[in-house]
Protein backbone atom coordinates (compact mmCIF):
# COMPACT_ATOMS: atom_id res chain seq x y z
CA UNK A 1 0.00 0.00 0.00
CA UNK A 2 1.32 3.75 -0.95
CA UNK A 3 2.60 5.46 1.59
CA UNK A 4 -0.64 8.19 3.05
CA UNK A 5 -0.19 11.85 3.96
CA UNK A 6 -2.66 12.87 7.38
CA UNK A 7 -4.90 15.56 7.09
CA UNK A 8 -4.25 17.55 10.74
CA UNK A 9 -5.88 20.73 11.29
CA UNK A 10 -2.53 22.33 12.79
CA UNK A 11 -1.24 25.62 13.26
CA UNK A 12 0.29 27.96 15.71
CA UNK A 13 -0.60 31.77 15.92
CA UNK A 14 1.06 34.09 17.66
CA UNK A 15 -0.45 37.22 20.12
CA UNK A 16 0.74 40.69 20.78
CA UNK A 17 -1.31 43.84 21.67
CA UNK A 18 0.93 46.49 22.77
CA UNK A 19 4.53 47.04 20.82
CA UNK A 20 7.87 48.05 22.50
CA UNK A 21 6.88 51.68 22.15
CA UNK A 22 3.11 51.54 23.61
CA UNK A 23 1.51 51.56 20.69
CA UNK A 24 -1.54 49.25 20.36
CA UNK A 25 -3.63 47.59 17.95
CA UNK A 26 -6.98 48.69 18.43
CA UNK A 27 -8.48 45.68 17.00
CA UNK A 28 -7.48 43.63 19.47
CA UNK A 29 -7.15 45.98 22.77
CA UNK A 30 -9.51 44.40 25.38
CA UNK A 31 -12.28 46.28 26.88
CA UNK A 32 -11.02 47.18 30.48
CA UNK A 33 -12.22 50.53 32.24
CA UNK A 34 -9.90 52.80 32.87
CA UNK A 35 -9.49 51.97 36.63
CA UNK A 36 -9.00 48.18 36.03
CA UNK A 37 -5.60 49.16 33.84
CA UNK A 38 -4.21 51.43 36.55
CA UNK A 39 -4.46 48.61 39.00
CA UNK A 40 -2.61 46.03 36.63
CA UNK A 41 0.06 48.70 36.51
CA UNK A 42 -0.03 49.28 40.39
CA UNK A 43 0.04 45.10 40.96
CA UNK A 44 3.24 44.83 38.28
CA UNK A 45 5.25 47.91 39.32
CA UNK A 46 4.68 46.37 43.57
CA UNK A 47 6.06 43.03 42.54
CA UNK A 48 8.72 44.65 40.76
CA UNK A 49 9.52 46.02 44.10
CA UNK A 50 9.08 44.03 46.32
CA UNK A 51 11.52 41.83 43.85
CA UNK A 52 14.13 44.17 44.17
CA UNK A 53 13.79 44.45 48.12
CA UNK A 54 13.77 40.84 48.56
CA UNK A 55 17.27 40.79 46.61
CA UNK A 56 18.40 43.42 49.61
CA UNK A 57 17.20 41.34 52.28
CA UNK A 58 18.99 38.71 50.77
CA UNK A 59 22.13 39.74 50.35
CA UNK A 60 21.80 41.32 53.55
CA UNK A 61 21.30 37.64 55.71
CA UNK A 62 17.57 38.38 56.43
CA UNK A 63 15.89 35.99 54.26
CA UNK A 64 16.87 32.82 51.93
CA UNK A 65 17.64 31.90 48.52
CA UNK A 66 15.14 32.77 46.22
CA UNK A 67 14.15 32.93 42.85
CA UNK A 68 13.50 36.35 41.30
CA UNK A 69 10.52 37.51 39.56
CA UNK A 70 11.59 40.75 37.68
CA UNK A 71 10.43 40.73 33.91
CA UNK A 72 7.51 37.76 35.06
CA UNK A 73 5.29 40.40 35.71
CA UNK A 74 2.74 40.78 32.93
CA UNK A 75 2.73 36.96 32.37
CA UNK A 76 1.50 36.43 36.21
CA UNK A 77 -0.93 39.27 36.00
CA UNK A 78 -2.45 39.59 32.89
CA UNK A 79 -3.15 35.70 33.78
CA UNK A 80 -4.49 35.75 36.86
CA UNK A 81 -6.35 39.26 36.62
CA UNK A 82 -8.57 37.28 34.35
CA UNK A 83 -9.98 34.69 36.33
CA UNK A 84 -12.58 34.28 39.47
CA UNK A 85 -11.27 34.23 43.25
CA UNK A 86 -13.53 30.40 43.24
CA UNK A 87 -10.98 29.15 40.64
CA UNK A 88 -7.77 27.87 41.02
CA UNK A 89 -4.37 28.61 41.26
CA UNK A 90 -1.84 26.02 40.68
CA UNK A 91 1.44 27.94 41.33
CA UNK A 92 5.53 27.14 40.49
CA UNK A 93 7.73 29.99 42.68
CA UNK A 94 8.13 32.78 39.83
CA UNK A 95 4.75 34.27 40.24
CA UNK A 96 5.15 36.85 42.59
CA UNK A 97 2.69 39.25 41.43
CA UNK A 98 0.31 36.40 41.01
CA UNK A 99 0.53 35.46 45.16
CA UNK A 100 0.13 39.24 45.48
CA UNK A 101 -3.06 40.08 43.40
CA UNK A 102 -5.03 36.88 45.04
CA UNK A 103 -4.63 38.18 48.25
CA UNK A 104 -1.39 36.51 50.05
CA UNK A 105 0.19 39.01 52.78
CA UNK A 106 3.43 39.90 51.48
CA UNK A 107 5.02 39.38 55.24
CA UNK A 108 3.51 35.55 54.64
CA UNK A 109 5.75 35.51 51.65
CA UNK A 110 8.73 37.12 53.04
CA UNK A 111 8.50 34.36 55.75
CA UNK A 112 8.53 31.55 53.09
CA UNK A 113 11.62 32.46 51.96
CA UNK A 114 13.37 33.31 55.57
CA UNK A 115 12.73 29.54 55.68
CA UNK A 116 9.34 28.83 57.24
CA UNK A 117 7.14 26.70 56.16
CA UNK A 118 3.77 28.84 57.63
CA UNK A 119 4.64 31.29 54.74
CA UNK A 120 3.26 28.89 52.46
CA UNK A 121 -0.22 28.54 54.04
CA UNK A 122 -2.50 30.07 51.66
CA UNK A 123 -5.55 32.84 52.37
CA UNK A 124 -8.50 32.54 53.65
CA UNK A 125 -11.15 33.08 50.26
CA UNK A 126 -9.15 32.03 47.45
CA UNK A 127 -8.83 28.41 45.75
CA UNK A 128 -5.03 28.82 45.76
CA UNK A 129 -1.92 25.94 46.52
CA UNK A 130 1.41 26.78 48.20
CA UNK A 131 4.20 27.42 46.30
CA UNK A 132 5.63 24.75 44.36
CA UNK A 133 9.60 24.24 43.89
CA UNK A 134 10.20 20.73 42.47
CA UNK A 135 9.72 21.75 38.83
CA UNK A 136 6.49 20.74 36.54
CA UNK A 137 5.47 18.28 39.44
CA UNK A 138 1.88 21.17 40.56
CA UNK A 139 0.78 20.38 36.45
CA UNK A 140 -0.50 16.93 37.89
CA UNK A 141 -2.25 18.87 40.90
CA UNK A 142 -3.77 20.98 38.47
CA UNK A 143 -5.29 18.42 35.82
CA UNK A 144 -6.51 16.65 38.97
CA UNK A 145 -8.32 19.38 40.43
CA UNK A 146 -9.47 20.04 36.92
CA UNK A 147 -10.97 16.83 36.45
CA UNK A 148 -12.54 16.68 40.45
CA UNK A 149 -14.36 19.98 39.42
CA UNK A 150 -15.63 17.94 36.19
CA UNK A 151 -17.29 15.32 38.36
CA UNK A 152 -18.33 17.69 41.12
CA UNK A 153 -19.95 19.38 38.20
CA UNK A 154 -18.08 22.83 39.64
CA UNK A 155 -17.98 25.44 36.82
CA UNK A 156 -14.65 26.60 37.77
CA UNK A 157 -11.09 26.81 35.75
CA UNK A 158 -7.26 26.12 36.91
CA UNK A 159 -4.81 28.21 36.28
CA UNK A 160 -1.35 27.07 37.02
CA UNK A 161 2.50 27.79 35.81
CA UNK A 162 5.70 26.33 34.51
CA UNK A 163 8.61 27.60 32.88
CA UNK A 164 10.20 26.56 29.91
CA UNK A 165 12.69 23.61 31.25
CA UNK A 166 9.27 22.34 32.77
CA UNK A 167 8.48 21.50 29.48
CA UNK A 168 11.09 18.97 29.46
CA UNK A 169 9.91 16.88 32.44
CA UNK A 170 7.68 14.04 32.23
CA UNK A 171 5.24 15.47 34.63
CA UNK A 172 4.20 18.36 32.26
CA UNK A 173 3.63 15.72 29.55
CA UNK A 174 1.89 13.60 31.72
CA UNK A 175 0.24 16.45 33.51
CA UNK A 176 -1.44 17.80 29.61
CA UNK A 177 -2.06 14.67 28.63
CA UNK A 178 -4.32 13.73 31.66
CA UNK A 179 -6.23 17.28 31.51
CA UNK A 180 -6.63 16.65 27.65
CA UNK A 181 -7.74 13.03 27.84
CA UNK A 182 -10.41 13.51 30.51
CA UNK A 183 -11.47 17.25 29.52
CA UNK A 184 -10.24 19.03 32.16
CA UNK A 185 -10.55 22.87 32.53
CA UNK A 186 -6.58 24.01 32.71
CA UNK A 187 -4.57 26.89 31.48
CA UNK A 188 -1.15 25.53 31.46
CA UNK A 189 1.00 28.78 31.57
CA UNK A 190 4.20 28.62 30.03
CA UNK A 191 6.64 31.16 31.67
CA UNK A 192 8.82 30.91 29.09
CA UNK A 193 11.98 32.84 29.98
CA UNK A 194 14.21 30.53 27.25
CA UNK A 195 16.81 29.21 29.99
CA UNK A 196 16.50 26.45 32.30
CA UNK A 197 18.98 27.68 34.98
CA UNK A 198 21.55 27.97 32.30
CA UNK A 199 20.28 25.51 29.77
CA UNK A 200 19.00 27.59 27.02
CA UNK A 201 15.84 26.58 25.06
CA UNK A 202 17.34 25.68 21.92
CA UNK A 203 19.58 23.25 23.70
CA UNK A 204 15.64 21.99 25.56
CA UNK A 205 13.52 20.88 22.37
CA UNK A 206 13.99 20.91 18.45
CA UNK A 207 10.56 22.81 18.33
CA UNK A 208 10.22 26.32 17.21
CA UNK A 209 7.77 27.10 20.11
CA UNK A 210 6.46 25.72 23.41
CA UNK A 211 3.04 26.17 21.93
CA UNK A 212 2.76 23.59 19.26
CA UNK A 213 3.67 20.77 21.69
CA UNK A 214 0.07 20.99 22.44
CA UNK A 215 -0.69 19.83 19.14
CA UNK A 216 0.25 16.35 20.47
CA UNK A 217 -1.92 16.22 23.11
CA UNK A 218 -5.22 17.71 20.99
CA UNK A 219 -5.64 20.64 22.82
CA UNK A 220 -5.05 24.54 21.25
CA UNK A 221 -1.65 26.09 22.01
CA UNK A 222 -0.99 29.63 21.76
CA UNK A 223 2.75 31.87 21.61
CA UNK A 224 1.75 34.76 23.59
CA UNK A 225 4.40 38.01 23.83
CA UNK A 226 4.26 37.57 27.96
CA UNK A 227 6.17 41.08 28.34
CA UNK A 228 2.83 42.16 26.90
CA UNK A 229 0.57 42.27 29.81
CA UNK A 230 -2.94 43.21 27.75
CA UNK A 231 -1.47 39.88 24.96
CA UNK A 232 -1.30 37.61 27.90
CA UNK A 233 -4.85 38.70 29.86
CA UNK A 234 -6.66 38.25 26.26
CA UNK A 235 -4.97 35.00 25.62
CA UNK A 236 -6.58 33.74 29.57
CA UNK A 237 -9.74 35.24 28.72
CA UNK A 238 -10.05 33.06 25.70
CA UNK A 239 -8.74 29.91 27.50
CA UNK A 240 -11.05 30.38 30.06
CA UNK A 241 -14.37 30.75 27.89
CA UNK A 242 -13.51 27.50 26.44
CA UNK A 243 -12.95 25.75 29.53
CA UNK A 244 -16.28 26.96 31.13
CA UNK A 245 -18.04 25.94 27.98
CA UNK A 246 -16.34 22.26 28.41
CA UNK A 247 -13.90 22.29 25.79
CA UNK A 248 -10.99 21.56 27.90
CA UNK A 249 -7.51 22.69 28.33
CA UNK A 250 -5.41 24.77 27.01
CA UNK A 251 -1.48 25.70 26.21
CA UNK A 252 -0.53 29.19 26.36
CA UNK A 253 3.58 29.63 25.44
CA UNK A 254 4.41 32.73 27.05
CA UNK A 255 7.91 34.32 26.06
CA UNK A 256 9.36 36.72 28.01
CA UNK A 257 13.03 37.09 29.37
CA UNK A 258 14.83 36.09 32.27
CA UNK A 259 16.64 39.54 33.63
CA UNK A 260 17.48 38.45 36.75
CA UNK A 261 19.75 35.15 37.62
CA UNK A 262 17.56 31.55 38.19
CA UNK A 263 17.82 32.70 41.39
CA UNK A 264 20.00 34.42 44.62
CA UNK A 265 22.90 31.63 44.39
CA UNK A 266 23.17 31.71 40.43
CA UNK A 267 25.19 34.10 37.67
CA UNK A 268 23.92 34.14 34.23
CA UNK A 269 27.41 35.86 33.18
CA UNK A 270 28.71 32.44 32.69
CA UNK A 271 26.09 31.17 30.43
CA UNK A 272 24.61 33.96 28.58
CA UNK A 273 26.10 37.37 27.28
CA UNK A 274 25.64 40.86 27.87
CA UNK A 275 24.29 41.85 24.82
CA UNK A 276 21.18 39.88 24.70
CA UNK A 277 20.42 40.92 27.51
CA UNK A 278 20.60 44.06 27.24
CA UNK A 279 18.34 43.47 23.77
CA UNK A 280 15.75 42.27 26.02
CA UNK A 281 15.95 44.84 28.44
CA UNK A 282 14.07 47.26 26.04
CA UNK A 283 11.05 45.08 25.73
CA UNK A 284 10.35 44.25 29.32
CA UNK A 285 7.02 44.33 30.23
CA UNK A 286 6.80 47.19 32.90
CA UNK A 287 8.25 50.35 30.76
CA UNK A 288 6.08 48.84 27.99
CA UNK A 289 2.50 48.92 29.86
CA UNK A 290 3.67 52.76 31.58
CA UNK A 291 4.23 53.73 27.73
CA UNK A 292 0.81 52.18 26.91
CA UNK A 293 -1.02 54.20 29.92
CA UNK A 294 0.65 57.33 29.25
CA UNK A 295 -0.34 57.40 25.51
CA UNK A 296 -3.60 57.30 26.90
CA UNK A 297 -3.36 59.52 29.62
CA UNK A 298 -3.92 57.50 32.27
CA UNK A 299 -0.24 57.81 33.87
CA UNK A 300 1.98 60.67 34.70
CA UNK A 301 5.48 61.06 36.63
CA UNK A 302 2.93 62.65 39.67
CA UNK A 303 0.81 59.58 39.43
CA UNK A 304 3.66 57.03 39.22
CA UNK A 305 5.74 58.97 42.37
CA UNK A 306 2.46 58.52 44.43
CA UNK A 307 2.20 54.73 43.24
CA UNK A 308 5.91 53.94 44.28
CA UNK A 309 5.62 56.24 48.02
CA UNK A 310 3.22 53.96 48.77
CA UNK A 311 4.17 50.74 47.93
CA UNK A 312 7.46 51.27 49.59
CA UNK A 313 5.71 51.86 52.90
CA UNK A 314 3.54 48.69 52.44
CA UNK A 315 7.00 47.05 51.62
CA UNK A 316 8.81 48.69 54.51
CA UNK A 317 6.05 47.50 57.14
CA UNK A 318 5.87 43.95 55.64
CA UNK A 319 9.41 43.35 56.86
CA UNK A 320 8.93 44.52 60.10
CA UNK A 321 6.02 42.22 60.37
CA UNK A 322 7.80 39.37 58.90
CA UNK A 323 11.03 39.54 61.39
CA UNK A 324 8.78 40.02 64.29
CA UNK A 325 7.10 37.19 63.48
CA UNK A 326 10.00 35.40 62.54
CA UNK A 327 10.74 35.80 66.47
CA UNK A 328 7.66 34.96 67.56
CA UNK A 329 7.28 32.40 69.90
CA UNK A 330 4.53 30.48 67.38
CA UNK A 331 6.68 30.07 64.53
CA UNK A 332 10.05 29.02 66.68
CA UNK A 333 7.91 26.64 68.14
CA UNK A 334 9.85 22.90 67.20
CA UNK A 335 6.81 20.64 67.79
CA UNK A 336 4.82 22.35 65.03
CA UNK A 337 6.92 20.81 62.01
CA UNK A 338 4.90 17.70 62.62
CA UNK A 339 1.28 19.40 62.11
CA UNK A 340 0.43 20.60 59.09
CA UNK A 341 1.39 17.87 56.45
CA UNK A 342 -1.09 15.44 57.34
CA UNK A 343 -4.54 15.73 58.19
CA UNK A 344 -4.20 12.65 60.28
CA UNK A 345 -0.91 12.05 61.45
CA UNK A 346 0.93 8.79 60.91
CA UNK A 347 1.93 6.52 63.26
CA UNK A 348 6.18 6.96 62.94
CA UNK A 349 5.68 10.53 63.14
CA UNK A 350 3.34 10.52 65.98
CA UNK A 351 6.19 8.53 68.15
CA UNK A 352 8.92 11.20 67.08
CA UNK A 353 6.66 13.66 67.80
CA UNK A 354 6.65 12.17 71.76
CA UNK A 355 10.11 11.79 71.66
CA UNK A 356 11.01 15.00 70.77
CA UNK A 357 8.56 16.23 73.44
CA UNK A 358 10.36 14.18 75.79
CA UNK A 359 13.61 15.45 74.88
CA UNK A 360 12.65 18.93 75.02
CA UNK A 361 11.18 18.37 78.50
CA UNK A 362 7.40 18.98 77.49
CA UNK A 363 5.80 15.38 77.15
CA UNK A 364 2.98 16.65 78.96
CA UNK A 365 2.17 19.15 76.26
CA UNK A 366 1.84 16.70 73.90
CA UNK A 367 -2.08 14.57 73.84
CA UNK A 368 -1.84 11.62 71.94
CA UNK A 369 -4.81 9.57 69.85
CA UNK A 370 -2.67 6.39 70.45
CA UNK A 371 0.04 4.98 72.55
CA UNK A 372 3.09 5.58 70.91
CA UNK A 373 4.79 2.36 72.70
CA UNK A 374 1.65 0.52 70.54
CA UNK A 375 2.05 2.40 67.80
CA UNK A 376 5.99 1.20 67.45
CA UNK A 377 4.98 -2.38 67.80
CA UNK A 378 2.23 -1.99 65.47
CA UNK A 379 4.17 -0.58 63.01
CA UNK A 380 7.34 -3.20 63.45
CA UNK A 381 4.81 -6.25 63.20
CA UNK A 382 3.72 -4.71 59.46
CA UNK A 383 7.18 -4.35 58.28
CA UNK A 384 6.99 -0.48 58.59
Amino acid sequence: MPRKELDFDYSVETLSIVDEEGNVDKALEPKLSDKELLDMFRWMLYARRVDERQLNLQRQGRIGTFPQSTGHEAIGLGSVFAIEKSDWFVPAYRELVCFLYRGWPLERLLLYWAGFEEGAVPPEGVNDLPICVPVASQLLHASGIGMANNIKGENKVVLTYFGDGSSSEGDFHEGINFAAVFNAPVIFVCENNQFAISEPLHKQTRTKTIAQKAVGYGVPGLRVDGNDVLAVYVATKEAIERARKGEGPTLLDCLTYRYTPHTTADDPKKYRSDEEAQKWAKREPLIRFAKYLEKKGLLNDEKRQKMETEIDEEIKEAVKKMETLAKSKELMEPLAMFDFLYADIPVHLEVQKHELAESLGRADEVSSKSNPQRSIAGTAKRGG
